[in-house]
């Protein structure tokens, strides 16, 4: 099950970091088809956050189809995206790149901005 983690600081809107957090773990093969996603309940617990929020997360993933309520039942995921299983060789070799970024002195911003670029010259012109 995801364990959505809320950056207060962030700039981006709570209820698009659970959207997006949802994504990449679709994307990541951390969430398949049928899974059930925390309920609404179980979030505002976990983060402090108000229920309207989750929920209007959830209606969003839904309005994309990639999961569905049932009533009753829960939130759950309806479609899988991408193809990078989180135990993909690339994990490795970006987790390597990261370890070694970061004994480099770099900071987090500094690596995001990094890799941003590098996604950016290597990926013009494709949908995220």
């Amino acid at each position: 099950m995801v364990e959505y983690r809320i950056d207060r600081r962030s700039g981006v809107a709570t209820y698009l970091q659970i959207v997006q957090q949802t994504k990449q773990a679709l994307r990541l093969g951390l969430l398949e088809p049928g899974d059930k996603l925390p309920t609404a309940r179980e979030v505002v617990e976990a983060t402090a956050i108000n229920p309207n929020t989750v929920l209007k997360a959830y209606r969003e993933l839904e309005r994309e189809g990639l999961v569905e309520a049932r009533r009753g039942l829960g939130t759950f995921v309806r479609k899988s995206l991408g193809a990078a299983p989180a135990d993909s060789p690339f994990h490795t070799e970006l987790t390597d790149w990261a370890v070694r970024a970061r004994e480099a002195g770099l900071e987090h911003d500094d690596v995001a901005a990094l890799f941003t670029a590098v996604l950016e010259e290597h990926f013009k012109g494709d949908e995220a």
